[in-house]
């Protein structure tokens, strides 16, 4: 919209950008389907925000991939209190659902609005211990679509006290790919991530990196070196992660937040891999900030950034299977069309 000065120029362009990317067969929705989408949102009491309009929340508006759309449900003044997102494991032990409703609550009564993703376990617990101060619900499938169906009561509290959000179009059913990219509007909408018990393989520790990717802090709760659900917490919390007691830890380091430091540097040519998130996120944002849509080879990257093969090899597996860039034969790499 921005390169051709207007929705409907853009529309216009997108088959031949989808043939330039490998996809022949792409023409855009046609308006009789976009209008039965309206009507669906309409009879769900769904609004659509477009992406630049007044109610589009700002803090989406900063990270790389903003949707251009989104429906919710609800109050979007939320938008303009701030947030914390705090997400954690769906099996959660009955300590962990304890801890993620005292540093919710604690943060919704010191004027937070947190932010979750409607997920059994610590979400759910965020949810309920917000929902009259404050609490957004990030969802995966379509805003009038509740997974999972346990939390409906849930849900439509949220719609009415709250707010209710999502990308996907009406009655889009929830699949596992949708759950990355949710994952980064729930980091994306908050000043900070609170991961409460993450395995260390964890949709929430995609959430934290995430965040790292788009400049938010991330905070972790310690947990028992035996409880494989802290793994993942106590994994982030030694690579970097600001170790979380309560509620005002976060507020301290938020609200008054010690004397800004340089970005860790790019590390000079080495076989070395990068040690911390820190590091990894900051390698990450450089290699984002010199590609584009026109394919750059990969040794000239490497060249640009002054840093080894072996460092940037892993970097571009890792942007690549965010979706975050495309990879082409020949050693070719662009951000996606």
């Amino acid at each position: 919209m921005a390169e051709h000065d207007g929705a409907e120029a853009a529309l216009e362009v997108l088959p031949d950008i989808a043939k330039a990317s490998g996809v022949s067969d792409y023409t855009p929705a046609s308006r009789e389907a976009a209008e039965r989408e309206l009507a669906a949102g309409h009879r769900a009491g769904a609004r659509l925000l477009a992406f630049g309009s007044g109610d589009y929340p700002t803090a989406l508006m900063d990270i790389p991939d903003p949707p251009p759309l989104l429906w919710v449900i609800g109050d979007p003044a939320l938008f303009d209190r701030p947030m914390v997102a705090l997400v954690g494991a769906r099996n959660a032990s009955s300590l962990g659902t304890r801890m993620a409703r005292k540093i919710a609550g604690d943060l919704g009564a010191d004027g937070h609005v947190i932010v979750s993703g409607l997920a059994r376990g610590i979400d759910t617990a965020a949810h309920l211990a917000s929902v009259d101060t404050g609490t957004i619900a990030v969802m995966a499938g379509g805003v009038d679509v509740i997974y999972p169906a346990e939390n409906a009561s849930l849900a439509q509290e949220i719609g009415d006290k709250g707010l209710l959000l999502s990308e996907g179009p009406m009655h889009m059913h929830p699949q596992a790919r949708h759950f990355p990219a949710r994952n980064r509007l729930i980091s994306g909408l908050a000043r900070a991530v609170v991961i409460v018990e993450a395995a260390a393989k964890s949709g929430s520790l995609i959430t934290a990196r995430n965040a790292l990717d788009q400049g938010r802090d991330v905070f972790a709760v310690p947990g028992h070196p035996f409880d494989a659900r802290a793994a993942g917490c106590n994994m982030l919390i030694r690579d970097g992660a600001i170790l979380v007691r309560g509620a005002r830890d976060v507020v301290e380091a938020i609200v008054a937040p010690e004397p800004a430091t340089p970005a860790p540097a790019v590390e000079a040519p080495s076989a070395k891999e990068p040690r911390s998130l820190q590091e990894t996120a900051a390698l990450h944002r450089e290699i984002l900030s010199r590609l584009g849509p026109s394919p750059l080879a990969e040794d000239q990257l490497i060249r640009d950034l002054s840093v080894s093969a072996g460092l940037v090899g892993p970097a571009l597996l890792s942007l690549e299977l965010d979706g975050k860039i495309r990879r082409a034969p020949g050693g070719m790499v662009s951000l996606p069309g």
